[in-house]
């Protein structure tokens, strides 16, 4: 590397999508010491190996935020993060075809029948995707007022805090097992390489990695 080149920061969400990356990322190079893999360690920034890149371990969230902003060059999160934060600075070039799940409405099964004869024009939505949440809700003629919540969003409907949530579904069990149904579909998601623009365009090493893990999910696709 030119003594001119800082190095590349990866940024990785913690969680489900990283147990599902790690194969990718190994087949495209980036490749996280041993302490990274400690349980023990309280370190977010971990060296890679035969690399000069870093790797730092933030939520998911906050992983679309350091990219944009340039702290870090790339990084991998799913799409319902890159949708609700809709930065000019992200590009997500790279569908990596894990951690498919979709961004959900759903209610309490009770609620259902008296849903039948049309919809409110206000609801009460406990949701962490705020700007998502207000779009779908839009689209229907819907006013939505948003309460942010960033975890237990079953709960909300039962304890009077909103009529509805918005949140992440995969098997639907968790919804199942706290009285809600899912009644739409927003998105999609599945997780996405993204990279600062700005950095794409000015350091080649970020497009060679563009192109290192469009190559790992051709692989891993047809293995």
């Amino acid at each position: 590397m030119s003594a001119d080149l800082k190095p590349l920061t990866f940024a990785v969400p913690k969680g489900r999508i990283l147990d599902e990356a790690l194969p990718l990322m190994e087949r495209a190079g980036v490749v996280p010491d041993a302490e990274f893999h400690d349980k023990k360690s309280r370190a977010l920034s971990f060296a890679c190996e035969n690399s000069d890149m870093r790797i730092i371990r933030v939520r998911a969230f906050d992983v679309a935020t350091f990219v944009a902003h340039g702290a870090a060059q790339a990084g991998i999160v799913g799409s319902d993060v890159v949708e609700e934060f809709a930065y000019a600075d992200l590009y997500a070039p790279v569908d990596l075809d894990i951690g498919h799940c979709r961004l959900s409405v759903a209610e309490p099964a009770g609620d259902l029948q008296a849903d039948c004869n049309g919809t409110a024009s206000h609801l009460r939505v406990a949701s962490k995707y705020p700007n998502l949440t207000r779009k779908h809700f839009e689209r229907m003629g819907v006013q939505a007022e948003v309460v942010k919540l960033n975890g237990a969003m079953e709960l909300a409907p039962g304890l009077g805090l909103a009529s509805r949530i918005v949140d992440l579904v995969s098997t639907g069990k968790t919804l199942k097992d706290n009285g809600l149904v899912e009644t739409s579909i927003i998105l999609p998601v599945s997780a996405r390489l993204i990279v600062n623009r700005a950095a794409l365009k000015t350091d080649e090493r970020v497009g060679a990695l563009v192109e290192a893990f469009r190559a790992a999910v051709q692989q891993l696709k047809a293995a």
